[in-house]
């Protein structure tokens, strides 16, 4: 019998319920909705959870298509489930837990004492510590970007090969091997020895089916690539990326791009040109680097100085 909050699964079972947190404005109790996917035969444990940012929903998406789609029966070992991570953020749909203004996937270890970030991030932790492999479902916020697959733990970490094969066998296509921010899960997992990936799907508002479909993919990839599930997954190369560069407009007006997403850059090349509202040209970017056009911002309007658009660089296959 394995127990995830209110969630208790027998050999062979599904369950779901809820991991009790704190308490609402209206001293309400709040919970996590959880699962938990006991497998018939003994094995690793997976963890997967989404929605450390309340707006990223592509990984809602997954879980939702995922489960249904599970037999417990042929499963071996344990998958543990958080559907739901920034519960106040999405609620509101909103990035940020606005009990406390905080990006979630910043405050990872968590504290049980701490602000509502911080009790949500140290009971999520606690789960994803008892797992052999971490799933920290993300996209790109609602901005407009590529699947891809992060490896934060950084290219001298001890696991960096280990969360490397992982992001291979789930598949995006695309990898960003960057050292990430501190707070951040998929840097903290491996700390603990655990190979963790954040799985970016995409960018958008609301549900992007294309991205969601890409997700449950992955995801079946990895349950099959670490004996969760029989078959085998062939593993391809992938276009891996080591760094960024971000442009912002120098000027107010309305952007047009001139590279579609994932598509190659040079040197030199037009990336976007932006107009007045009578279409007007007031300026045309260019690429600082070769690379691949990787993220953009999703409104046309942009201010002196806005972000507009991402640029990966240091670019090989893997």
């Amino acid at each position: 019998m394995t127990t995830l909050g209110t969630a208790s699964a027998a050999p062979g079972e599904i369950a779901v319920g809820r991991l009790e947190i704190g308490e609402t404005r209206d001293g309400s109790p709040y919970g996590l909705p959880c699962a938990v996917v006991e497998g018939a035969h003994s094995g690793k444990t997976l963890y997967v959870q989404a929605a450390s940012d309340g707006d990223e929903l592509n990984g809602v998406g997954v879980i939702n298509q995922l489960v249904p789609q599970l037999d417990a029966k042929q499963i071996s070992g344990t998958i543990l489930i958080v559907g739901i991570v920034n519960y106040h953020a999405f609620q509101v749909a909103q990035h940020r837990n606005p009990i406390d203004d905080t990006k979630m996937n910043r405050a990872y270890p968590g504290d049980d004492t701490g602000t509502s970030s911080e009790r949500i991030a140290a009971a999520t932790f606690e789960i994803a510590k008892r797992a052999d492999i971490i799933l920290d479902l993300h996209q790109g916020s609602t901005s407009q970007m590529i699947d891809e697959v992060r490896v934060r733990c950084g290219r001298r970490h001890r696991l960096h090969k280990e969360c490397l094969q992982l992001a291979k066998a789930f598949d995006c296509g695309y990898i960003f091997d960057q050292k990430g921010p501190d707070g951040q899960l998929a840097r903290l997992g491996p700390d603990e020895g655990i190979p963790t990936i954040d799985p970016e799907l995409g960018g958008s508002v609301g549900w992007d089916q294309e991205s969601i479909a890409i997700g449950v993919r992955g995801v079946n990839n990895v349950l099959r690539a670490y004996d969760f599930l029989s078959g085998s997954v062939s593993l391809t190369q992938q276009t891996r990326a080591r760094g960024f560069n971000q442009y912002g407009s120098p000027v107010g007006g309305l952007i047009n791009y001139n590279v579609e997403l994932g598509g190659e850059v040079s040197s030199g090349s037009i990336l976007f040109e932006v107009t007045d509202v009578f279409g007007e040209s007031k300026a045309r970017i260019t690429a600082e680097n070769d690379g691949i056009f990787w993220r953009s911002r999703r409104l046309p309007q942009v201010a002196t100085g806005e972000y507009v658009c991402s640029v990966a660089t240091q670019v090989d296959t893997y």
